[in-house]
């Protein structure tokens, strides 16, 4: 039987592993910089973070680590409602906050009149497909992204998948039963970084299904590494785990060996960083920055690819020279770092507060 203490408990979120936290932060702002070097240097061979799309599987694989010990042994007595409530209430007031920001940078964007060209009743249902996650590759003029207002969105469609297969179906399956979920998602990666020469795809209507593959993987892998125990001691510190992240994205890009590296990072690489990083000693010098770093990794990842839209049509307008963009990247990453901080302190913690307050009582 359980009590209502021991409801209290189950409800209540485990520890932090704080360098997790802190990695997620990290690639985060990878992420960032990254989609804005992606319009400044085209040619991802020069680019010297061509590979900081990997971020999200490194996500990924964090998230099913992090899901598996979170969930593993509460999930059976929480049941499936309760278990979408605290997922939803984790992750959907940022969607819709994000799909409200693109919308608002899609209606004022000074190099771009999409809104003549779309009207209004297709741009309410841009709106309305990103807030509910809707995949809607409804506009050329965006690559065709899956979420044409908020282009990230496409990361959190698949976790939603994710989340939703744990519940159903991923807790309940033995190690051996797991191994081999994950053996088929590293078979599924490779055919797509063949078929593709990458594994870059997953977020736009013509590489949808890539997206699956990506998150199969991952996802299971991380949960795989929690589940075995894989958990290495060391000594390396959170600054030698983000020396270990950042060697990841800072690959040089080759289209001839992509096909390679970038299912060896993915397959092999980060899984080994996230048993590092739940392994390794975090200096108490470290404990406030991991934690803010962890904290502000979901709102920057949400809230900074409205803005990335307006420098898109900024570039392809002005044309601006590199020693301009060498000015703008740097500062547009550090206002968008503190806008997410002051989303997640004004309007995410206090609206997830309001709704466990509603909904979890």
């Amino acid at each position: 039987m359980i009590t209502a203490k021991n409801k209290t408990n189950l409800l209540a979120t485990k520890q932090h592993f704080e360098i997790l936290d802190g990695l997620r932060g990290v690639a985060a702002i990878v992420v960032v910089i990254y989609h804005f070097m992606e319009i400044a240097i085209t040619n991802y061979n020069k680019n010297f973070l061509s590979h900081g799309f990997l971020a999200v599987d490194f996500f990924f694989c964090l998230s099913g680590f992090v899901i598996a010990y979170a969930y593993d042994s509460r999930a059976p007595h929480i049941g499936i409602t309760q278990f979408f409530k605290l997922r939803l209430i984790r992750l959907h007031p940022l969607v819709v906050i994000g799909s409200v920001l693109g919308l608002i940078t899609f209606l004022i964007d000074p190099y771009s009149d999409l809104y003549e060209v779309y009207g209004f009743g297709k741009t309410l249902l841009l709106f309305l497909s990103s807030a509910f996650l809707i995949p809607y590759p409804a506009m050329p003029e965006r690559y065709t992204n899956l979420f044409c207002l908020n282009a990230p969105a496409w990361s959190l469609f698949w976790e939603y998948i994710a989340n939703i297969f744990y519940i159903f179906i991923l807790y309940r399956l033995g190690k051996k039963s797991l191994i081999a979920l994950v053996v088929i998602g590293a078979v599924c990666l490779c055919y797509v970084a063949v078929r593709a020469t990458n594994v870059g795809g997953g977020w736009g209507g013509q590489n949808f299904w890539d997206g699956g593959a990506r998150v199969l993987y991952s996802f299971t892998a991380g949960m795989l590494v929690y589940r075995l125990n894989w958990v290495i001691k060391n000594k390396l510190g959170f600054l030698g785990m983000i020396v270990l992240l950042l060697a990841a994205f800072l690959v040089p890009f080759n289209d001839k060996y992509n096909w390679i590296s970038e299912p060896i990072l993915v397959l092999f690489y980060f899984p080994l960083l996230v048993a590092l990083g739940a392994g390794t000693v975090l200096n108490p010098s470290f404990k406030k920055i991991c934690n803010l770093s962890g904290e502000i990794s979901y709102p920057l990842y949400m809230v900074h690819y409205p803005f990335v839209w307006i420098f898109l049509t900024y570039v392809a307008e002005v044309k601006p020279a590199m020693s301009t963009l060498w000015v703008v990247i740097p500062v547009s990453v550090t206002l968008l770092v503190l806008l997410a901080y002051l989303v997640m302190k004004f309007v995410d913690i206090p609206l997830r507060k309001y709704l466990k307050a509603k909904f979890l009582s």
